[in-house]
């Protein structure tokens, strides 16, 4: 037998799911304007994970009826918390910095593309070339080099007359030795 479509619950149940949902919009500007711009900023894998807990709380609290709102509530402030208290210790300390985001990921070098790296990050030449046309670079050989970075954009180095030793920006990029210049 089918079930009956639930369209209306009743004013009691909406008044709690719209003083609900206003609930949860007041603390989630709170909340990014407590723990900082990063939580809405491009997004590392870290702070995604973070975003879709929060966003799923919120939505169980708004509208389901067997998670109380408190309960809902609870578990964004301690996710919260523990994302700022990461970033800080991220901040402080390379041991957990290097447990808890990604290192950005060397992708082509002067032309070459590097076969493993791309395999293991799942990049295709295609969304390279992508990234090629968006900087205005028309071939993989003018580009000194495309970074896989940690937020999963694509950086593009023109190709210049420079050595990778000497590209401060690229410090924090693994590089093997047998590319370096």
């Amino acid at each position: 037998m089918a079930e009956a479509i639930n369209f209306w619950s009743g004013w009691p149940r909406m008044l709690e799911i719209a003083g609900n949902a206003f609930l949860f919009y007041v603390l989630i500007i709170i909340m990014v304007r407590l723990v900082g711009k990063r939580t809405t900023s491009e997004l590392n894998n870290f702070d995604w994970i973070i975003n879709v807990a929060v966003g799923s709380l919120a939505a169980s609290g708004i509208l389901l009826r067997n998670v109380a709102t408190l309960d809902a509530v609870t578990a964004i402030i301690v996710l919260a918390a523990c994302q700022y208290l990461t970033t800080r210790m991220v901040q402080q300390s390379e041991t957990v910095a290097d447990v808890v985001k990604a290192e950005p990921t060397l992708l082509t070098h002067k032309g070459d593309y590097l076969r493993d790296a791309m395999e293991r990050t799942r990049i295709s030449e295609e969304e390279i070339r992508s990234a090629l046309r968006q900087n205005g670079i028309t071939a993989n050989a003018d580009a000194n080099w495309v970074v896989l970075e940690t937020n999963g954009e694509l950086s593009v180095i023109p190709r210049q007359d420079v050595r990778w030793g000497d590209a401060e920006a690229l410090s924090d990029v693994h590089c093997p030795d047998d590319l370096k210049d």
